[in-house]
């Protein structure tokens, strides 16, 4: 049976094939179905989004399909970029993709102290069947704080500036299995795969 993790970030698709790789399911990625378009995320929470991607695009490519919905939630800033988390600066007309975002982050929390600068990452996660019915939902999370300058490599997204305080460092500089033992979408798809054993 064909799974498919409904993504075309990269570095979300290499999350899920080192978390998914002793799976003995048959997972694929959308780069394999050049053909399934874009599903808009018009919900306002990030299991809703999940939910329209997972059932949409196993609607059209007739697979199971897993589909997540991430992103940062800022305690300073009531909750933002939450959903919006990827098209942050691109919101704010100030510039598009990672970089962009780290810096406008950056500057919305520049006048708050460190003690301020709590926040968290969040993962909903979805499966749909190939009818487009939504059979699992699951969400995490993970704790941490967003740092002033950009640490490590081995990560994307905010994972340069959000410390996790217990480690002393950022998700971006963590080993992958470090990293994928804390994160939010680590904890989300090892529920999900525990959910999924029933199947």
């Amino acid at each position: 049976m064909i799974f498919v993790v409904a993504t075309r970030n990269h570095g979300k698709a290499r999350e899920f094939a080192e978390l998914l790789g002793d799976s003995s399911l048959d997972w694929r990625d959308l780069s394999q179905f050049p053909a399934a378009g874009e599903v808009e995320e018009t919900g306002h929470t990030f299991r809703a989004n999940a939910c329209l991607k997972a059932s949409e695009y196993a609607i059209r490519l007739g697979h199971h399909t897993i589909a997540d919905d991430s992103g940062l939630e800022v305690d300073a800033l009531n909750g933002s970029p939450g959903v919006y988390s990827a098209r942050w600066a691109q919101m704010h007309n100030q510039g598009k993709g990672d970089a962009d975002n780290n810096r406008l982050l950056q500057s919305q929390l520049a006048d708050f102290s460190d003690e301020k600068r709590t926040a968290r990452f969040v993962c909903a996660l979805a499966l749909a069947d190939p009818q487009g019915r939504i059979i699992l939902t699951v969400r995490d999370t993970v704790e941490g704080r967003i740092l002033r300058e950009l640490r490590g490599s081995n990560g994307f997204g905010y994972d340069p500036m959000f410390l996790i305080d217990a480690l002393g460092k950022t998700t971006a500089e963590l080993p992958s299995d470090q990293k994928h033992a804390i994160s939010h979408r680590g904890k989300a798809l090892r529920r999900m795969k525990e959910l999924m054993t029933g199947l």
